[in-house]
């Protein structure tokens, strides 16, 4: 069983959703047996799961409330977008490969997650037509935030991302006012695959 809590994670609601969203169905076959490990694990496509610490670390500092509905960049597995899920209404994911979009949005279905969204796109893009977002996190390092997703985020919002190159990476907070002004934190250093533009 993963852990119950995290030294700097005190969010009840983000440990909740942790221990009980079963990370072994979000991992390859082969890989199952060490779902309950807190590391990164390889998804396929050269993507990662990322380690439960993170997640749960990005999640708490994204401040989702259960009235929040939040765009994810970077499906993947769909792991990070099920514990979003558990914590704020609804969940908007976008995934740039066809073959992990399509895995998730099935994965979810099966396992009951009724209120996320998945799909296929370039997710610079965001997903204007449901816009605006809550809360925006991006689960893949951009050199800067995409300018449609800042524009995407409602006033009073925050935003998640890793940013930096591959040496080198931090997770920043947005913070957006009701004059849509931005503010930026720094938070930790994390290391997680490139965004990348585009789709396959």
């Amino acid at each position: 069983m993963l852990p119950l809590t995290y030294w700097d994670i005190h969010d009840p609601r983000v440990l909740e959703a942790i221990r009980i969203v079963p990370r072994e169905r979000f991992v390859p076959p082969e890989l199952q047996q060490e779902a309950e490990e807190d590391r990164p694990l390889p998804i396929g496509q050269g993507q990662t799961i990322s380690q439960p610490y993170i997640v749960a670390y990005m999640t708490e500092v994204l401040r989702v409330d259960s009235e929040n509905r939040v765009l994810e960049i970077g499906t993947g597995s769909g792991y990070q977008a099920a514990v979003l899920s558990l914590v704020a209404k609804e969940v908007y994911s976008v995934e740039r490969i066809g073959n992990l979009a399509m895995a998730a949005r099935e994965r979810l279905k099966t396992l009951g997650y009724g209120n996320i969204h998945v799909r296929h796109g370039d997710g610079s893009s965001g997903w204007p037509e449901s816009a605006p977002f809550d809360r925006i996190m991006i689960t893949a390092a951009v050199k800067s935030e995409p300018p449609a997703l800042v524009e995407q985020l409602r006033p009073g919002g925050f935003m998640v991302f890793p940013q930096g190159g591959r040496r080198v990476q931090y997770l920043v907070r947005i913070t957006k006012d009701a004059q849509g002004s931005c503010a930026r934190e720094s938070l930790v250093p994390v290391v997680f695959v490139p965004f990348v533009r585009g789709i396959l």
